[in-house]
């Protein structure tokens, strides 16, 4: 007997997305207390269903108490998968985890939507019953974490809030199905202006959107498109107006003004300043978090067309679309902002 075994208090440490979990509890039980991306086939129904298993990732085996599964971890070490029997089952690895350590994330000194977005990223990755233990020291955390739960469906099992930091521990629960006639809750953004304040005010409101798990767009025109122009110019053949666009707006985010004492683009280095000093992630990491995550960033085909600007000298990641495309995004949506 080659396969491995390995105990339910190892099995909860283990990181979930470098596995292949093989659940071979019946779909009932999977329903109500289930591992995330793990392949389920009943006991019952594995010897003609053995081919789906993938053999790229460490195979682990578990069933209701780990006798099943003592079973199917063996056949599948002969076919050459490296197999683990998780011994106790669901049973025990239930048990592991409600006494397991949470898993501490620091998120101290970093502001929003920082803690929240480090917050889902980590939750993310872990199991149904597996516990996070969180330090942050920005005072909105507070009300923040709430709502993330609160909206997410992960439970807030307790939050210490003191003067110097936050402390936080959360459950990543399983979410409720979505019920008939719900309204969905993405988000649909649309960025018109393109001052450096308002975009940074966009997309920290699009990545703590993403955050909570929603569908994020945000779509540019006019002269929001100025946003998405890369910062060095871009050889492409334009008619006499559209150079003229060109030269007069300003090129990719490190040129955008402030909506409000500008001072000649004094503002918008000292706002820059200010927001390093802070520990509050730029303009340009703002963009690339959104990316990241999901977020649509979609450029108006017809404002492009207007104001003579290529889809060569857009930045990477951009789609392009029109007003069905928005208005699509905002039928799936429960909240649109013009900003």
């Amino acid at each position: 007997m080659a396969y491995k075994h390995i105990t339910a208090e190892e099995f909860v440490k283990l990181d979930f997305t470098k596995i292949t979990i093989v659940d071979l509890r019946e779909p009932d039980e999977v329903l109500v207390k289930g591992f995330e991306g793990a392949i389920n086939i009943p006991f019952s129904d594995f010897y003609s269903k053995l081919d789906s298993v993938p053999d790229d990732k460490p195979v682990y085996v578990i069933c209701r108490t780990g006798d099943f599964s003592e079973e199917i971890a063996e056949i599948l070490d002969d076919r050459g998968y490296e197999a683990y029997n998780v011994d106790g089952g669901f049973t025990a690895y239930q048990k592991a985890a409600e006494n397991s350590e949470p898993l501490f994330i620091d998120a101290k000194g970093l502001k929003c939507p920082g803690p929240i977005v480090k917050v889902a990223d980590t939750v993310k990755t872990l199991e149904y019953g597996q516990k996070v233990y969180v330090e942050a020291t920005e005072d909105a955390f507070a009300s923040d974490i709430k709502v993330w739960c609160d909206r997410t469906g992960n439970k807030l099992i307790d939050i210490d809030v003191k003067p110097s930091d936050i402390k936080a521990t959360i459950e990543k629960a399983k979410k409720e199905e979505t019920t008939v006639g719900e309204r969905p809750h993405g988000k649909n953004f649309v960025v018109f202006s393109g001052d450096l304040d308002k975009t940074i005010a966009a997309f920290i409101m699009a990545n703590g959107a993403a955050a909570m798990g929603r569908e994020v767009t945000i779509f540019f025109t006019f002269w929001g498109l100025n946003i998405l122009r890369k910062a060095k110019k871009v050889q492409v053949k334009k008619t006499l107006v559209e150079k003229m666009f060109g030269f007069m707006m300003p090129r990719g985010t490190q040129q955008l003004g402030l909506s409000r004492m500008n001072m000649g683009g004094a503002g918008a280095k000292m706002i820059r300043r200010i927001m390093k000093k802070k520990n509050i992630r730029s303009l340009e990491q703002l963009i690339e978090d959104a990316k990241a995550h999901g977020v649509r960033i979609i450029a108006c085909q017809m404002s492009m067309d207007i104001m003579g600007i290529h889809k060569e000298e857009l930045i990477d990641g951009i789609e392009l679309g029109g007003v069905s495309t928005f208005l699509g995004a905002g039928e799936q949506s429960d909240m649109s902002l013009f900003i």
